[in-house]
């Protein structure tokens, strides 16, 4: 029987750099391969990763070697399985409950939104990064949560902490200190704010989580928090920004979606085409096989989701942005059991109120140098700068 193919050329930089013709050519060649310098077996197939993710009974979200515990000072959620991982995970749902978000955060979005395009300046060339992007993804989180007043920078922050921290595959020390002190700046502001959410019980997630008859470890209500910090700050910011690089830099699909208002579309073609969290790491638990290929029971694959989002076999032309094209299944937000919590909050945030609000002020809005854009990451990935005239 053949074995899992080894490579040690391609780097972590290389990935961070410009992860997808890595991954067409891995699609290609060799769909299983043990990357050393990330320490799993990369899958980069759609039919592969999903089974993975079907199958938490062989593939374990409890990976001992993930930088994820190390960075958030926990054993997160997201690294857990079973009821453990149902109980912690339905300890914040209602704050995402399909009520809530109709009836009480869209219109406290919907003023945070109006607020930041209020400030924009007409006619002028600015970065859509830290004037919107940024902002409005910390400003509706931090209501969500519970952490009203956090302010944008302090969100950010902790934010892009956590997920330096938890995308250091290579061990770097400094990610890690970074993350420590992050770690106890969160956990002073959860301890003060805590005991107002047990006073007077509301929507956020944390007054969920305190408030309860049946309240989970206080260890695990941080990390519950900080789980969501870090990846529902960055799948909004991201996510917008992808979408418009692929509006404003194809005019077709930019008159299709002014025409039709079609927003939805145009979200659901952005996360697919830029997945915001690119990858997942999972822990084999019983010998098995992917493609022929022997997995042992203690080996750690890595569910390459940004690049079952192109594979050919489902989109032959993957790699373009298509807002039009036929609806499909993507992996963004994962599936299984860790099925993103906050995939439709974020949709209604972009597609029901920033999208529109956007267009509808600056309808001629112009992306100069496609170029200059400068998308980053591969654990997490988006664009770090966007500068667009505002007409």
């Amino acid at each position: 029987m053949s074995t899992v193919p080894v490579d040690a050329e391609i780097t972590i930089a290389d990935l961070e750099r410009d992860p997808y013709p890595i991954y067409k050519r891995l699609r290609a060649q060799h769909p299983v391969m043990m990357v050393k310098s990330v320490g799993r077996i990369l899958l980069t197939k759609a039919e592969d990763t999903k089974w993975v993710k079907d199958n938490p009974e062989i593939f374990s979200s409890d990976d001992p070697n993930t930088p994820m515990r190390r960075a958030f000072q926990a054993h997160t959620l997201m690294r857990k399985d079973g009821a453990e991982h149902m109980r912690e995970r339905m300890a914040m749902a209602p704050a995402f409950s399909a009520k809530n978000i109709a009836h009480h955060w869209m219109p406290i979005y919907e003023k945070i939104a109006d607020g930041l395009l209020d400030e924009l300046p007409v006619g002028e060339t600015v970065d859509l990064f830290p004037t919107l992007a940024g902002p409005f993804a910390a400003r509706c989180l931090a209501q969500l949560l519970g952490l009203p007043d956090a302010s944008d920078a302090d969100m950010q922050r902790w934010s892009q902490t956590l997920i330096d921290g938890a995308g250091n595959f290579g061990w770097a020390p400094a990610p890690f200190e970074a993350s420590d002190r992050a770690n106890a700046e969160m956990d002073a502001y959860m301890d003060r704010v805590s005991p107002l959410h047990l006073a007077g019980p509301n929507p956020s997630a944390l007054s969920a989580m305190v408030a309860t008859a049946d309240p989970i470890e206080q260890s695990q209500i941080r990390a519950n928090i900080k789980i969501a910090i870090g990846g529902g700050l960055n799948e909004p910011r991201d996510a917008l920004l992808s979408i418009l690089y692929g509006v404003l830099t194809n005019p077709d699909q930019r008159a299709y979606l002014l025409k039709e208002g079609a927003w939805g579309d145009a979200f659901d073609e952005g996360v697919r085409w830029v997945a915001p969290i690119q990858v997942s790491s999972r822990l084999v638990t019983e010998d098995t096989e992917i493609r022929g290929l022997p997995i042992a029971k203690g080996e750690t694959v890595m569910t390459v989701q940004a690049s079952a989002n192109h594979d050919e076999d489902i989109w032959p032309d993957g790699h373009l942005y298509d807002a039009t094209r036929a609806k499909r299944p993507h992996q963004a937000f994962g599936n299984g059991p860790h099925f993103c919590q906050g995939k439709h909050i974020a949709r209604r945030m972009l597609a029901d109120i920033l999208l529109p609000r956007l267009f509808e002020r600056f309808p001629a809005m112009q992306l100069h140098d496609p170029a200059a854009v400068r998308f980053h990451g591969f654990g997490f990935r988006g664009a770090l700068n966007f500068p667009v005239t505002l007409k």
